[in-house]
């Protein structure tokens, strides 16, 4: 692969890093005045530049394919340094209609809905003018297993009828989520255990849906976002919300995870830069010792460090994605894998440096580092633990030096 950016991707990128440092920066602290005034509701700011950004044509980047007049026109290669830059700051990513969970969301809906799902549900998704939600997760079994999953979807009539329990569903608390993807099992006896599970969609309003209370990750509730615990009790939604048809759960969720991993690596990369920038910047203006904290011995290994684990995430991602355009995600998967593992680490590793140098004021609110390094931590669990991937890596690893 080349690991030179085209010149369309180098515009792009210029574009995008020129509008996030006039309006996303300077808007960082009204944005969390905003989610202080009002936890659950859409800070007023991004729906303001979400209209900036759709008219300079900074729009929908993530999207592979082409749908109707929608379509960010970029392969997985090309989108990949634009996330990044998103990634340098928690809130970006949707004010250019590229945040996760509706990326995925979207991306399954594109890919395997029905022209009614689309309409109903799509069109105003890629038209940021909904949020979304993805629930598989369940606190009561394993759900690195997805196959341990117990939510029921029952046929009834016309109707599923929907009984279980989810939670750190990311995106459910916000006021402007409408809808979201279940996962359960519509077949628990089929004796084929990938077989038994089904993705259906439930608007939030339903009867039955309730938003518990959000789940907090490491003391933050992640408002405006959030992480619900929802509950659905004799939910009952048409048979046409099915995604795909029965038992086709799993491979709906392979289909909506390669993207939705490597997209967060992605911007994992780029909260890692900004880490790295913060921690030289802090290190240059502080004396200890009688001297510049950037004249420390261990200081300069940590930023050479730094930056040789967030080139190194940078270059694999690049081969993950180019690997995902030429051969499909399930091509490079061995590479979404490694990618998956290594970025997150990799972040945690720089920003905890950066904390680090920081001394007290890393822990705190002045900096976005505390909050980034809880979400870094995240990451090592959403779309799959690390050991889940490490075993599947190992797996296959290990099968291509098999002999007959």
């Amino acid at each position: 692969m080349q690991f030179e950016y085209s010149d369309k991707v180098i515009a792009l990128r210029a574009q995008v890093e020129a509008f996030i440092n006039e309006h996303i920066y300077p808007n960082d602290e009204l944005y969390h005045q905003q989610v202080a005034a009002n936890r659950w509701a859409t800070p007023a700011i991004i729906e303001e530049l979400k209209v900036k950004a759709r008219a300079a044509g900074l729009w929908n980047f993530f999207l592979p394919v082409s749908f109707g007049e929608y379509s960010g026109g970029l392969t997985n290669l090309e989108y990949a340094p634009l996330a990044e830059l998103m990634g340098q700051i928690g809130w970006a990513s949707e004010v250019f209609n590229c945040s996760a969970p509706d990326t995925g969301n979207m991306e399954v809906l594109a890919k395997y809905g029905t022209p009614a799902q689309q309409e109903q549900w799509l069109v105003p998704l890629l038209n940021g003018e909904i949020r979304s939600a993805f629930a598989m997760t369940e606190p009561d079994v394993a759900s690195s297993d997805a196959t341990n999953i117990e939510t029921t979807i029952r046929r009834d009539g016309d109707d599923y009828v929907i009984n279980g329990r989810k939670f750190y569903i990311s995106g459910a608390c916000r006021e402007s989520c409408k809808i979201m993807i279940v996962m359960g099992k519509t077949d628990p006896d089929n004796v084929n255990r990938h077989l038994q599970q089904s993705q259906v969609l439930v608007p939030i309003d339903t009867p039955g849906v309730t938003v518990v209370r959000p789940m907090k990750v490491f003391g933050y509730d992640d408002a405006p976002e959030g992480h619900a615990e929802i509950t659905f009790e004799n939910v009952r939604v048409p048979v046409e919300n099915i995604i795909l048809g029965e038992g086709r759960g799993f491979e709906v969720a392979q289909g909506r995870l390669g993207p939705g991993r490597i997209h967060h690596c992605m911007r994992s990369i780029g909260a890692a830069e900004r880490a790295l920038k913060l921690l030289c910047e802090r290190a240059n203006s502080r004396v200890v010792f009688g001297r510049p904290m950037s004249k420390q011995q261990s200081v300069r290994e940590d930023v050479a460090r730094a930056a040789i684990g967030i080139e190194q995430c940078r270059l694999l991602t690049l081969k993950a994605a180019d690997m995902m355009d030429k051969a499909g995600n399930k091509g490079a998967r061995q590479l979404i894998a490694m990618i998956k593992i290594a970025a997150p680490n990799m972040a945690l590793q720089v920003i905890d440096r950066a904390i680090q140098v920081h001394g007290a004021a890393g822990l705190g609110q002045d900096t976005f580092l505390a909050e980034m390094f809880a979400w870094q931590r995240v990451l090592r669990l959403a779309d799959g633990p690390d050991e889940v991937h490490m075993m599947q890596l190992g797996r296959d690893i290990m099968a291509s030096y098999e002999t007959l």
